[in-house]
């Protein structure tokens, strides 16, 4: 056995060692990195290279939307928006079976136009749609399920730090990477819908519904999401038309949601432990996400000095397999990570080496990145590491962890379909970056 591949075999091994006994992910990745440096170079190499790694992996102008975009979230969620659109998603749709599981998800989708968090996401719309749907005698897998899944949403639906994140690390345009989400996002919300239909005639959910709404009260409740529309349109219309860059697009989109955040009414009393709650989780998800990206990135950075990448990229593309099956093999590789890594954690684990093996084979990097972010979210509402799932779980004490989890694998289901539909149909993804008028 050569050096190079006895230091990647060690190095993976203490990865899962490491994580086995409680080691946080970043610091696993990056302390699996060192070891697998050390036997390919030696000790002073690595403390050369480490003396300014963390600077120079996370100094990037294009990285400072990923505070903007979080913070905008927060301000959004202090403001109340959640409540209002679950307010005007239920009258819509309430009377329908699983009406206010539906609800929940319509919430999901307009509350991640104004947030790029998945558990913000999950955590404000369950704070909201839970309760409703418990005294309205939901199945509690339904409810749980509905709820954990719609917030895999926020990284979907632009802004999406996700999105912003694969950008980064791929060097392809960010703001078509935004773009590119928006029509995911929406076939994604329609699926869960019907899905949710076909589950509650399933389970005999006819009589747990909401009586229906006049269409005049239907009309009048639009009003409520206007606060959506404004930071839409400002945010992603001014990237669309090239107005503005995803940084100054976050920004704008900060400001406007701390204005929404002092007008608002419900948000006055408690204004002071609001904004310090917003800037406390924003600086705290941050710093989450970076302290990822620099212990993956040392482990990222050993691939490169083993030149892993290059090695599956020379054989994948000399092999006599069809490009398609190729790209199905790579996405199914994230089934298993899911179950243990975080998103970002993942993509920079996995994009070394998948990023110039799709490249190579001439497929887009925008529509695979949008296939890997798909990935990324099966693995935030499947076991044992189901991000969602914990959430959820810890908002609805009342509800077992393993009933939460039950009601999350129907949407892993509908993840499925829709990651299909996207695989076959690319355009879907294409279509509207390539449309764009800004670069």
């Amino acid at each position: 056995m050569d050096e190079v591949t006895l230091a990647t075999i060690l190095a993976v091994g203490v990865v899962f060692l490491l994580m086995a006994i409680g080691t946080p992910v970043f610091a696993a990745l990056g302390l699996a990195g060192v070891t697998g440096i050390v036997m390919l170079e030696d000790t002073a190499f690595v403390l050369n290279r480490l003396k300014t790694f963390s600077y120079s992996q996370t100094a990037a102008y294009l990285l400072t939307v990923i505070p903007l975009f979080i913070l905008m979230g927060a301000f959004a969620h202090h403001a109340g928006i959640g409540r209002r659109l679950f307010d005007m998603a239920r009258r819509w749709v309430g009377h329908m079976p699983g009406g206010l599981a539906m609800a929940s998800i319509l919430t999901s989708a307009g509350f991640a136009a104004t947030s790029g968090s998945s558990v913000a996401t999950a955590a404000t719309v369950g704070s909201v749609a839970l309760p409703e749907m418990h005294r309205t005698g939901y199945d509690p897998r339904l409810s749980t399920g509905a709820v954990a899944a719609g917030g895999v949403l926020g990284v979907l639906i632009p802004p999406s730090v996700l999105l912003i994140f694969y950008a980064a690390l791929t060097e392809v345009s960010a703001g078509k990477m935004l773009m590119a989400g928006i029509l995911p996002g929406i076939l994604s919300t329609v699926v869960f819908m019907l899905g949710i239909w076909v589950v509650s005639v399933r389970l005999h959910a006819r009589d747990a519904v909401l009586p229906a709404t006049g269409w005049a009260e239907r009309i009048r409740s639009l009003g409520q999401a206007w606060q959506v529309l404004v930071l839409f349109v400002f945010v992603l219309g001014g990237i669309y038309m090239g107005f503005v860059t995803p940084t100054e697009a976050g920004a704008i989109g900060a400001f406007l949601a701390f204005v929404m955040l002092l007008l608002s009414r419900s948000a006055r009393p408690e204004l002071k432990s609001r904004l310090y709650e917003s800037f406390r989780s924003s600086i705290t998800t941050t710093v989450m996400i970076l302290m990822t990206m620099v212990g993956a990135g040392i482990f990222s950075y050993f691939l490169s000095l083993a030149e892993i990448p290059q090695t599956v990229s020379e054989i994948v593309t000399s092999a006599d397999v069809p490009p398609m099956v190729v790209i199905f093999l790579l996405l199914c590789i994230y089934f298993p990570l899911g179950m243990f890594l975080d998103a970002f954690s993942m993509l920079v684990i996995t994009l070394p080496i998948m990023y110039p093996t799709v490249v190579s084979l001439g497929f887009d990097p925008i529509w695979f990145g949008i296939l890997c972010v798909k990935m990324c979210e099966i693995g935030l509402i499947t076991p044992p590491v189901g991000l969602n799932v914990y959430v959820i779980a810890g908002i609805d004490r009342k509800t077992p962890l393993p009933q939460v989890f039950a009601g999350a694998w129907w949407f892993v289901i509908m993840e499925i379909v829709t990651t299909a539909i996207l695989f076959f149909f690319p355009v879907i993804v294409t279509g509207l970056p390539d449309t764009m008028l800004g670069k």
